[in-house]
């Protein structure tokens, strides 16, 4: 006894002390992550050189039904055959997909991460040759030239070839095998051997030298096929079979991979896959996140390839691709023409090269090759490698950037609409002491009239870390707490992570083991590693018998002290354990049905967040919108919640990063993403902290956050200054909750990015192809936030031939296209609003968002060049289905034209009450009028008062005191 609580004290001590060494890194150690050359499989996949394919097409194989065709390919190296099939889809995608023909055990296909089937179109075939036949897609003028020898297919838009499969024979696929050291073949080459030497003993013959271990390689069947047997037959006669790409059984790591301390078993042998994609016309990518990174992607050339592996890195570092906290295996091919996407449907491991035959040409060069006639044709290369699993792809044709958001969501789903609530300001750190240090800084916001929504805990609020609980000492009466709070109407988040504290006497942990619902190890036991508590389980929330009793724990019943008003924080999902290889899950670890971690990794943290969410739906017998905020995430999460960018630093550059990073994940389908506001590590100074509140208010997730070891960070204990500009800076997010509410509606409805890069509006621009230090929200609002010290001005890149903007600061109005320069102050946010746009706003902030659902709004009506503007509106209640299940909502359409600005239905199936009015309408850009007419269904025609400021052109139209919801039109004349 006295023994095992000694172990018990060590290993706590460890633990401690790994904590500690995390907490206080200056940098990530990067030695602690894998390069790809210490990757065995990309280090063999990227060993393959271009142009020596070894696959064939087998035209005679061609199977073609209404809605697929299937083809086999032969590697002619190994004779191993896989089988193509091409699906047209709807929407305009194609899906390819390639595993072998009769693999010796399934290949992992992800599942639950598509919303549906994918609704096909018909195919058929309309040419072929000896070589060739060619296919037309269904839908548009596409078609695909499919060539068998060496294999690839090309995709062409008419005559205009749009991309390329396999045109630099990348193609690799690893396929199953026996492994010829298994303990049998020693055994047999054990009595051999002896046989051999006896009979040598009586023959006199020398000895005959012993194969080496592991040499030779077991194909996919004992028996070989007629073609292996061909294959056979020509090396007995002296004719080398060519080699290709998936000769490479034997290299070091393909049985077994040793990273630091930690072996990797790999039991199913080499089972990577890999694939390559060509762009032609295009330079610029984008996509596949999370790195901290530019927006547009740059060339790995000389370098690593990006990586896809959901990893806990402490402290990440800048402008590289490491791999973070999630994973969307989605890549955008832009150029004026057309925009197209790549979706590499795969979890486990992956890796991507993109390189580029105009990489490194200056501008003046390209310029220079064009004037001279000369020059190739731009094109951009991208090669996916995996390390197991099937490839599986969707090619997004588009050919608009909007097509394509509209494409990958058909698939993946859209972003879930975000109770009101959450689009406020969440106030955070590691950690809220007790129960007084949470009503003290609740009582200070509303002391230093700053407004805030949510109030966070981190892992210090739970009982030793063990989650669905709480403190009995710091929080003794959590559901008090909370009511607190519900009286001011606000609401607090509670992380729950996925690491299980190993405690007999912890009722989740026996519940977790008695159900068998662990990740196990390769040897059959329950997987267990370092995490916060300790000695941790990690429960296996791919088995959907444990998601659901993982739900089951956010009922009222179960989590013990939660409220209503209790949300949820996943952290630590990737899954982070502090003692793996990598700081995560070991890859022979097991999970239901057999399939080994490996092929799972990066669909881990998507199946926390779903089961999470999906609890605090339940909770709410299915009535309420849930609020889950995941640092780990794939493609599909932005069904579940909000992301944030993870563990940043209080540095100038982290702050900058952050817009790339979440334009990156709007791409993708992620538009919920938001980073720690003040940095995660260290102390920001004064001006960083306010310049990030300041971009904050407008990214779309905005939480303050900080490390337990940093100085308080309270928004009023910077001065009064300061405290003023924080002020402001959340004011203003909150007086544009309706603009924010309203692009989650419409990003819900049709997936497009709430926040955007420039050239998604503007894609025929390329001067906003490379632009990520500003974006805008929707198609209304331009954004460029002030990220450089002792700033003094910016330049703000105005898109748009023949377009206007109006500062929504000053009401200034600017001419577009242009590059204009701003100076700034402290209190300076740079915002732009496009001429031709209504946006919606609530003026009369209050401490949180829900103290004002029914306050008036004004509406912003920024007059185009032809002075004509309009907006939409959406209302609900806020926080629960019924927009969805009964109908129950407002749709608005605001339209200005012909000097009159009229409110109508945007969508008649909706139908919603609300006592919410407008007080003011103000006009930019507009003349000053004689009068203002309101003119109502059924009501007498009223004349309205207003104001106009002639240096400005603004005209202010003072309480038409008309409803929200109803329809009516005000004239100027």
């Amino acid at each position: 006894m006295a023994a095992a609580a000694a172990v018990g004290r060590l290993e706590m001590a460890a633990l401690a002390w790994l904590a500690l060494s995390l907490a206080v890194v200056t940098a990530v150690d990067r030695s602690n992550f894998k390069t790809c050359d210490q990757s065995s499989f990309c280090k063999r996949q990227r060993n393959v050189e271009a142009g020596s394919s070894p696959y064939r097409a087998l035209l005679e194989s061609l199977q073609l039904s209404q809605d697929s065709m299937k083809i086999q390919l032969i590697n002619e190296a190994n004779k191993v055959p896989l089988l193509l099939e091409l699906y047209g889809l709807k929407g305009n995608m194609t899906r390819i997909r390639i595993n072998e023909l009769n693999p010796l055990k399934p290949r992992y296909e992800v599942p639950d991460v598509l919303v549906q089937d994918p609704p096909t179109t018909r195919l058929s075939v309309t040419g072929r040759d000896d070589n060739s036949v060619e296919l037309s897609l269904g839908e548009g003028n596409h078609k695909l030239i499919l060539t068998a020898k060496p294999f690839r297919m090309d995709l062409l838009e008419g005559r205009e070839l749009v991309l390329s499969v396999n045109s630099r024979g990348l193609l690799v696929f690893e396929h199953l095998r026996q492994r010829k050291d298994s303990f049998s073949d020693k055994v047999s080459s054990t009595v051999v051997s002896i046989w051999d030497r006896i009979k040598n003993l009586f023959s006199r013959e020398p000895p005959k030298e012993p194969a080496s271990e592991g040499e030779g390689a077991a194909e996919a069947s004992d028996a070989p096929s007629s073609a292996e047997q061909e294959s056979t037959e020509k090396t007995e006669q002296g004719e080398e079979a060519p080699k290709g790409a998936s000769e490479t059984e034997e290299e070091p790591g393909s049985w077994e991979e040793t990273f630091k301390t930690h072996t990797d078993s790999k039991p199913n042998g080499p089972t990577s896959v890999g694939l390559d994609f060509s762009f032609p016309g295009v330079e610029n990518v984008y996509g596949i996140p999370e790195h901290a990174d530019y927006l547009r992607l740059r060339t790995t050339e000389g370098g690593d390839p990006y990586r896809l592996y959901n990893l806990d890195v402490f402290q990440y570092e800048l402008y590289n691709p490491m791999a973070l906290y999630g994973s969307v295996p989605v890549l955008l091919a832009h150029n004026p023409q057309r925009t197209l996407g790549i979706f590499w449907l795969n979890a486990a491991e992956t890796w991507v090269d993109v390189t580029s035959n105009t990489a490194g040409k200056t501008l003046f060069g390209k310029m220079l090759d064009y004037m001279q006639g000369g020059g190739e044709t731009p094109q951009t290369d991208v090669r996916w490698m995996s390390e197991s699993g099937i490839i599986d792809v969707f090619l997004l044709l588009g050919p608009s950037p909007n097509d394509i958001f509209q494409q990958y969501a058909s698939l993946t789903g859209t972003q879930a609409l975000p109770p009101l609530f959450a689009l406020a300001y969440h106030q955070s750190r590691w950690n809220y002491n007790d129960e007084e240090d949470v009503s003290t800084v609740d009582n200070g916001f509303d002391e230093h009239d700053i407004p805030y929504d949510v109030i966070w805990l981190d892992i210090e609020h739970a009982d030793g870390k063990r989650y669905f609980t709480w403190d009995p000492n710091k929080f003794p009466r959590p559901r008090e707490m909370l009511q607190g709070l519900a009286a001011k109407r606000r609401k607090m988040v509670s992380i729950v992570d996925p690491h299980i504290k190993v405690d007999s006497a912890y009722r989740i942990h026996n519940e977790i083991r008695s159900r068998d619902f662990y990740v196990k190890t390769k040897d059959g036991s329950d997987y267990e590693g370092w995490c916060w508590p300790g000695s941790a389980g990690y429960p296996d929330f791919t088995n959907p018998e444990m998601r659901a009793w993982w739900s089951s724990m956010f009922g009222y019943d179960h989590y013990e002290g939660s409220m209503e008003n209790l949300y949820t924080w996943n952290d630590m999902n990737e899954p982070s354990v502090f003692n793996g290889p990598e700081v995560t899950m070991h890859k022979d670890a097991v999970h239901q049905g057999g399939w080994e971690h490996r092929d799972i990794h990066n669909l881990y943290a998507f199946y926390v967040q779903m089961a999470t969410a999906e609890g605090q739906v339940k909770r709410s017998g299915g009535l309420e919108r849930p609020f889950v905020l995941t640092r780990g995430f794939f493609a599909g999460s932005q069904r579940y919640g909000a992301v944030w960018t993870g563990d940043n630093a209080a540095e100038w550059d982290h702050l900058k990063i952050s817009i790339p990073m979440c334009l990156s994940l709007a791409l993708v389908g992620i538009s919920f993403c938001g980073a720690d506001v003040g940095g995660f590590f260290k102390n920001p100074e004064p001006e960083l902290l306010v310049r990030w509140y300041q971009a904050g208010a407008y990214q779309p997730f905005f939480r303050a956050h900080a490390h337990m070891d940093t100085t308080r960070r309270e928004p009023w204990l910077f001065g009064e200054e300061n405290k003023a500009l924080i002020r402001d800076a959340v004011r203003q997010r909150y007086a544009l909750l309706p603009f924010w509410y309203t692009l989650f509606y419409h990003s819900y409805r049709t997936g497009q990015p709430v926040m955007r890069p420039l050239w998604v509006e503007y894609p025929q621009d390329a001067t906003t192809y490379a632009i990520d230090d500003q974006y805008l929200l929707g198609d209304a609002l331009l954004v460029h936030p002030v990220t450089a010290q002792g700033a003094r001005g910016v330049q703000v890149y105005l898109p748009g031939k023949g377009e206007v903007w109006y500062d929504v600061h000053t009401h200034q109005k600017l001419h577009a296209p242009q590059t204009h320069y701003l100076a700034v102050t402290m209190s300076s946010i740079p915002v732009y609003q496009r001429g031709g746009s209504i946006v919606a706003r609530k003026e009369r902030v209050r401490r949180s968002s829900d103290c004002m659902y029914n306050d008036p709004y004004t509406l912003y009506v920024a007059l185009g060049p032809q002075g004509t503007a309009q907006g939409e509106l959406f209302v609900d209640d806020g926080h629960t289905f019924s927009f969805e299940t009964k109908g129950q909502y407002l749709h608005r359409r605001f339209s200005f034209s012909g000097n009159t600005l009229t409110a109508s239905s945007a969508d008649p199936k909706g139908s919603f009450e609300t006592p919410a009015w407008i007080e003011r309408v103000v006009i930019l850009g507009a003349g000053k009028p004689a009068a203002v007419f309101l003119k109502q269904k059924d009501v007498a025609e009223s004349r309205l008062d207003f104001t106009h400021e002639a240096e400005t052109s603004v005209l202010t139209i003072r309480k038409p005191a008309v409803n929200i919801g109803a329809d009516w039109s005000i004239s100027l004349r």
